[in-house]
């Protein structure tokens, strides 16, 4: 007695490939977006920080032009590699009680991202206000 095999329906071979063949691209995709959101998001927290220390440290000196190079070392050492900032821009009254105020630009590099269509890089300012000690000398001699 012979077996008779009946075919039922269509088989399903190779279609798991390609379906992954169709998802790989969108996943790479969607992971190269998440990168790039996670390199947006890393510095502008850094260039926040930066602006937070530059403020901080530009309060601390006794004369505009030293709050001036505190303020650029604090960024310096505060910014990472990853991003190129300006120099920073340094304003408000320096006498005892006034505020002064830090400004920081940095740019982010969307280097390596442009099968996603980001090329180039990303400008992102921050600033931050300190307030000088008002029972202190500013501005004169130590």
């Amino acid at each position: 007695m012979s077996r008779l095999r009946v075919r039922r329906g269509r088989t399903d071979q190779g279609s798991m490939a390609v379906e992954i063949v169709v998802l790989v691209p969108v996943l790479v995709l969607l992971l190269m977006l998440v990168v790039a959101f996670g390199r947006r998001v890393s510095a502008e927290g850094q260039t926040q920080a930066a602006a937070r220390e530059a403020a901080r440290a530009a309060s601390l000196a006794r004369n505009a032009p030293d709050a001036q190079l505190a303020a650029q070392q604090a960024v310096d050492s505060t910014v990472p590699d990853t991003l190129s900032c300006d120099p920073v821009v340094l304003e408000g009254t320096f006498v005892a009680g006034g505020t002064l105020t830090t400004t920081v630009v940095c740019r982010v590099s969307y280097e390596n991202l442009g099968a996603i269509g980001l090329n180039g890089s990303a400008t992102l300012t921050a600033s931050s206000s300190a307030p000088l000690d008002r029972f202190r000398s500013a501005g004169g001699a130590p």
